[in-house]
């Protein structure tokens, strides 16, 4: 049964923020310089993603002093290490952390946060480099190469993308790309794929090449999680955005070499207290597929934007505001790519925009912080089609009607529950499978869990690796799917789809995490 939302979310609360006004506040600790500096690259790392640069929270609690110093540095050091029922990791625990690290961190959220430096065209053009002209790039693509089933996987914490033949199974390339890169998006086409680390840097890598090599990269912000690109017809390929958590701004780049051509600032004023935020950071991106619009959302005023590229010729873009609901994370389309359905998961809530109404048609309540990714799209037997987002706070599916004219639409029609919080869930048109992982569990990081999609009130069935399970994606054909299994000493198993067992495993892959096939990812097919 799911978990009563009021008390998940203040168990998490309480853990993190203190309990009572009562309660004295803990003197404030010293750092040496050395440690101060180690300190906020630690949180840059592992912290400021839920909780935000400036502290104030936002999928996490906020975690500013007069929050933190009602906690003595013992039971900060605590938290830090177990992790809490809500969903933050055991960070000593799980291994990402020494105690002397989960120590000095108790030690540095009892300090005032330094802000970060601002980050503008004068610095986006100085780190800016084009590696390969468009001129001396190829001009179609590889014969004999099915590029199109190739797979981008991202090694965390090496700051590289392995470029992996779907065919073949063979490693291609490995790529320097932004620090924890978060995502891959591609371009209309296919050709090019793009990266954003969590530092802000974007990196352009060409498919076509053999074999596929980086040709540009820049640096728009100190901290990112989005990018992706023009899709709609007459401007395939000419644009790319990036969304920045700091400074909260996006940049829009040209297609080919990511050239910055426009910097947009997000500071403003919360949706529903008018209150102004000093750090709406832009937590997602998708390209429209009814307007030459990208829709961005900002996460701590729960606003989304629709933004016109049209008339960038000109130097404008055009931004409608819908309001949603506050801290939005990530999300994706529905199977029509009319709808787009995203996490506002501190909230507990999926809010769904309509693209070609250019309006919010409804905040859905869920479980406790759903984490979508980009969710998962099929037609079930009794309610026919679907969308599904996993959580961060519980362990459990939500699966919401997506049919505008069904009596139940955009209502939560079913529930399935898993052994333990979640990251990520994928299927695919051809399967008759839904793949969830359970990353954040204490006790299950390593098992796969599978429902049937044929058979929804059936007991799903679980696989055992041996090390934590991670992002799930297919190939092209639908026939495959690929694991990662996240550890220093990390590999990407390869499972069929129909039988589930291990047809390949890739070794010897530092980190790996998200995996991003170039069809599907370009045709948004998930």
């Amino acid at each position: 049964m799911k978990k009563h939302l009021g008390l998940a979310f203040l168990l998490y609360f309480v853990a993190i923020a203190g309990s009572t006004a009562a309660e004295s506040l803990q003197p404030v600790p010293t750092l040496s310089a050395q440690d101060f500096e180690k300190a906020q690259f630690i949180y840059f790392d592992r912290c400021s993603g839920c909780h935000g640069a400036l502290r104030k929270g936002a999928t996490g609690p906020n975690i500013t002093p007069e929050k933190t110093r009602k906690k003595t540095l013992a039971k900060l050091d605590k938290i830090l290490f177990d992790g809490t029922e809500g969903g933050m990791p055991g960070w000593g625990r799980d291994g990402f952390m020494t105690r002397e690290e989960t120590q000095l961190m108790a030690k540095f959220v009892q300090i005032e946060a330094p802000e970060p430096p601002e980050w503008g065209m004068k610095e986006m053009m100085a780190s800016w480099k084009v590696h390969v002209a468009v001129k001396d790039r190829p001009t179609k693509p590889p014969k004999g190469k099915n590029w199109e089933n190739y797979f981008g996987v991202v090694l965390r914490d090496a700051g590289k993308i392995s470029i992996i033949d779907g065919d073949t199974k063979e490693i291609l390339n490995t790529i320097d790309s932004g620090f924890a890169t978060h995502i891959l998006r591609t371009s209309a086409s296919g050709r090019y794929m793009f990266a954003i680390g969590r530092d802000g840097k974007a990196t352009m890598m060409d498919m076509w090449a053999q074999p596929p090599n980086l040709v540009a990269e820049v640096r728009t912000g100190i901290d990112a999680r989005s990018i992706d690109t023009s899709k709609f017809k007459g401007f395939e390929d000419k644009y790319a955005v990036v969304g920045d958590y700091w400074p909260p701004h996006y940049v829009i780049m040209e297609g080919d070499t990511l050239k910055p051509i426009k910097i947009v600032g997000t500071r403003g004023y919360t949706y529903d207290t008018n209150e102004y935020h000093p750090e709406p950071r832009v937590a997602s991106i998708v390209a429209s597929h009814h307007a030459p619009e990208w829709v961005l959302n900002l996460k701590e005023t729960g606003v989304v934007l629709l933004v016109d590229y049209s008339k960038l010729e000109d130097g404008t873009v055009t931004e409608t505001k819908i309001n949603a609901e506050r801290f939005l994370h990530d999300g994706g389309w529905d199977s029509t790519k009319r709808y787009f359905l995203v996490a506002a998961n501190a909230r507990d809530t999926i809010s769904v925009i309509d693209t070609v109404e250019r309006k919010l048609v409804k905040n859905i309540v869920t479980g406790t912080k759903p984490h979508p990714g980009r969710g998962a799209n099929w037609v079930d037997p009794k309610y026919g089609r679907v969308w599904a987002t996993v959580h961060l706070g519980e362990g459990l599916v939500s699966i919401i009607s997506t049919d505008p004219k069904k009596k139940w639409a955009w209502t939560v029609v079913r529930e399935w529950e898993l052994d333990g919080n979640s990251l990520f869930i994928k299927t695919h048109p051809k399967s008759r499978w839904v793949y969830c992982d359970n990353t954040i569990n204490q006790k299950k990081s390593n098992v796969l869990t599978i429902f049937d999609i044929k058979n929804p009130e059936a007991a799903p069935k679980e696989i055992e690796f041996d090390k934590k399970v991670v992002h799930m994606e297919f190939n092209k054909a639908g026939n495959e799917v690929w694991v990662s299994l996240w550890d220093n000493d990390g590999e990407v198993v390869i499972l069929d789809d129909k039988t589930h067992k291990v047809k390949k495993r890739i070794k010897g892959l530092f980190t790996p995490t998200g995996k991003f096939n170039v069809y599907n990812t370009t045709n948004d097919v998930y």
